[in-house]
């Protein structure tokens, strides 16, 4: 006899009783063979010597005085020959007395020790009584609830390993039996409770302690299910995977998996573009019981790429003995590490989903040959839900990066993105998650800068035209309505208001400046037309709701030359981007650069090129050739373009094109604040200074630009560059792009810069 260590309250009177397999004996006894019926007659003699056995047992000492009649009165139930496979006893659901167990049941319970108490696994107290009402529910009241769910037992083996048993009861032989304190149900009552699950004291209301009884027994067969259920917990446990809960409870999972004690398991996360191993490899390691901590960058590379290198071509790397792995690679990164950790054997599992590697699990034994090319393959259990777990990671992962990069930097070029997903990774020391940071600086060192601009000729002075000419018109008709109100209504405020738009009107026309519109406005709008709304009336409503249509910006007559000039300029800046979008494919292919253009009035383009920008290439002097031919060719393409479609233009504005050349290597850092990249350093600066004060340049003692209409002008600073260029030039005279006269002339010193030159050769419009 064992007692089960449960002490739960139920609505039920718990009473042991062979009634339902005496009265099959019995059955039996008349209907089987002479033989077979006497050795049942026999049996049931015996049993009549003890009617408790029938009407119930309340003496728990029946069960131990007469254990081989209860024994053989079971016999049918519990063959002899399976005693030593089946787990099997006799008790009542959930009830402290168990007997009649099997051989094998006895063993596990021997391995398990003395202390050893049984409990059912996540089932307390409130589960067990609702569970208990439901069936009788189910019984008296002809409801259908299923309410079961799976039932285990945790066993631990004479070696400390936990064993998952899942518990089964036959209840063929139990009966439920209303007693006085029985409550009678209504439909509302059973609707009630099927609503209200986790009201306890509802349900003990409806069901009283004691109104039952259930009277019987039920056979217990326990199944091992310890790799299923391990693999269940496993399950569970990844939903949290950084959790102490995991990881406390990662050495216990496989120990009941493998069946083998002292098992160490840990793992090693990658996060990578394809499948191999590099510097952009993101490994996050603090789990790893094979990877040491870091060291300097060189070695702990170099301890990466061999760990790589162990596991990325085979399913499984099983290490039977480590001793004697370390001993043929004496010169292994990872000798030392495995030495250290002690490790008698080892399996390192690639966690691989579509293709991809995304980590490793470690699975280690302090004992040699325990973990082997055979056990490996108990992972196979397993693997996939890492598998899956790992890939929503590194999505997560990705999906990080991808907002980090739009939040921080906007949209990077894809020859520079991959330097701040690197960047990224590096500061995900943990899982990724919610507010990472960038510590380091995204610089590129020792690269040469190309510029160009494509400048709308006179933009200014069309500007400035189109609006003089809105503006005069709008003085104009509020001078012709104020009039007409005149006529109509005698008002102090005309002579006033005459005299002040008359004096506007000769500063439009003759004195216009950079405040002149802001000043005409700022009257009109805060004068003129309140006083118009204000004497609005029926002999002039029309004509003032005429004017105020009049000022809408994106239909109104006040606005007409200015939309003119600003469609003006979308066009031009619209093809011209397009031009430059399309051809910036090709100058890709030449060499992976980062490149960046910007619409004003006109085009501007920044491309910087190095090695630096695309590590994994080499780069070549002729490459810069190459780009810088590229250039050229691209600024005749976007100028005949733009000759092609003046005569489409609202305005048929001009446009000049110039080429900045400089061969000094600077380098380039990211601006946070500013999200674009920039010029770093003093030295560097000159580039910028440059590029910002050639704009306006004249060719030195003249007052005439360095850039004009149909040209495209080339600044330099020493003799090889000019060389260069016209080397260049030579080609695209050859290709029918570049007139046969080229200019050569010096620019005028500039604030701080001295001894520009340039060279300035006509665009040929017949590509």
């Amino acid at each position: 006899m064992t007692l089960i260590s449960t002490d739960f309250q139920t609505p039920f009177q718990m009473q042991f009783s062979f009634e339902p397999l005496i009265q099959k004996l019995e059955q039996l006894a008349e209907t089987e063979n002479e033989w077979d019926a006497m050795s049942k007659k026999q049996l049931l003699e015996r049993v009549l010597a003890f009617p408790e056995l029938r009407e119930g047992i309340f003496d728990t000492a029946i069960f131990e005085n007469q254990a081989p009649l209860i024994t053989e009165l079971l016999a049918d139930y519990f063959p002899v020959g399976l005693t030593h496979n089946e787990i099997k006893a006799v008790g009542l659901p959930y009830n402290s007395l168990v007997f009649n167990l099997t051989e094998r049941f006895k063993s596990i319970l021997k391995e398990a020790g003395q202390e050893f108490e049984f409990s059912i696994r996540d089932f307390d107290d409130q589960q067990l009584y609702i569970m208990s009402c439901c069936i009788i529910l189910n019984k008296f009241y002809g409801t259908r609830l299923d309410f079961g769910k799976p039932l285990f037992y945790d066993i631990p083996t004479s070696e400390g390993i936990i064993k998952h048993y899942r518990i089964l009861y036959n209840a063929d032989f139990l009966d439920i039996i209303p007693t006085d304190k029985a409550v009678p149900l209504t439909s509302a009552d059973v609707n009630q409770l099927i609503d209200n699950y986790d009201d306890l004291s509802l349900w003990q209301a409806k069901f009283p302690l004691d109104s039952y009884v259930l009277k019987g027994f039920t056979i217990i067969t326990l199944f091992d299910a310890t790799i299923e259920n391990a693999v269940s917990i496993f399950k569970g446990k990844l939903i949290d995977l950084e959790s102490k809960a995991f990881q406390q409870s990662l050495n216990s999972i496989f120990s009941s998996i493998f069946r083998l004690r002292d098992l160490n398991v840990g793992y090693v996360m990658f996060c990578h573009e394809g499948n191999r191993f590099s510097e952009m490899t993101l490994v996050q390691r603090k789990h790893s019981i094979v990877l040491p901590t870091r060291t300097n960058s060189a070695e702990d590379f170099l301890v990466l790429e061999q760990y790589w290198q162990l596991i990325s071509d085979r399913q499984y790397l099983a290490i039977s003995d480590v001793g004697e792995f370390v001993s043929k690679h004496p010169g292994h990164s990872l000798a030392g590490p495995l030495l250290d950790h002690k490790s008698g054997s080892l399996i390192l599992a690639p966690v691989i989903k579509n293709g991809i590697i995304l980590g490793v699990l470690e699975v280690a034994s302090p004992h040699i040959k325990l973990l082997n090319s055979i056990t490996a393959h108990k992972l196979e259990v397993v693997m996939p839900y890492l598998s899956d777990k790992l890939e929503k990671i590194a999505i997560e992962m990705e999906s990080n990066i991808q907002a980090m990069i739009q939040q921080k930097y906007t949209s990077l070029h894809p020859s520079v993105s991959w330097k701040f997903r690197q960047a990224i990774k590096a500061g995900f020391n943990e899982i990724p998650g919610e507010g990472q940071t960038i510590e380091q600086e995204i610089t590129f060192e020792n690269v040469i800068p190309l510029y160009g601009q494509v400048d709308v000729k006179g933009s200014s002075k069309s500007r400035n035209l189109s609006v003089e000419k809105d503006l005069e018109l709008q003085l104009s008709s509020a001078l012709s309505l104020i009039q007409s109100i005149k006529e109509d209504h005698s008002t102090a405020h005309y002579a006033r208001f005459y005299k002040e738009l008359n004096e506007l009107l000769v500063v439009v026309k003759s004195f216009f400046r950079a405040d002149t519109e802001q000043q005409v406005i700022e009257y009109l709008g805060g004068t003129i037309q309140p006083w118009l709304m204000a004497n609005r009336a029926d002999d002039n409503e029309a004509a003032i709701e005429e004017y105020t249509e009049a000022l809408d910006k994106q239909k109104g007559t006040f606005h007409t030359y200015r939309r003119k000039f600003d469609q003006t300029i979308s066009q031009i800046n619209g093809y011209l981007a397009d031009v430059l979008d399309e051809e910036q494919v090709k100058a890709q292919r030449i060499f992976p650069h980062y490149f960046e253009r910007f619409k004003s009035d006109g085009i501007e383009h920044n491309l910087y090129v190095g090695q630096s920008i695309s590590p994994k290439l080499k780069f070549d002097p002729s490459m810069l050739s190459d780009l810088r031919i590229w250039q050229l060719r691209t600024m005749c393409k976007m100028e005949y373009i733009h000759h092609s479609n003046l005569s489409t233009l609202p305005y048929p504005l001009e446009v000049s094109s110039l080429i900045l050349v400089y061969s000094s290597a600077i380098a380039i850092r990211f601006r946070l604040d500013e999200k674009r990249f920039d010029v770093d350093g003093t030295y560097n600066a000159r580039f910028e200074m440059v590029k910002k004060r050639i704009d306006k340049a004249h060719i030195r003692h003249t007052t005439e630009r360095i850039s004009k209409p149909g040209t495209i002008t080339i600044v330099y600073t020493s003799e090889g560059e000019q060389r260069e260029y016209l080397k260049y030039i030579g080609i695209l005279q050859q290709e029918g792009k570049l007139s046969s006269e080229v200019e050569s002339f010096e620019v005028e010193d500039l604030q701080d810069i001295t001894g520009l030159k340039a060279l300035r050769v006509g665009v040929i419009f017949a590509f």
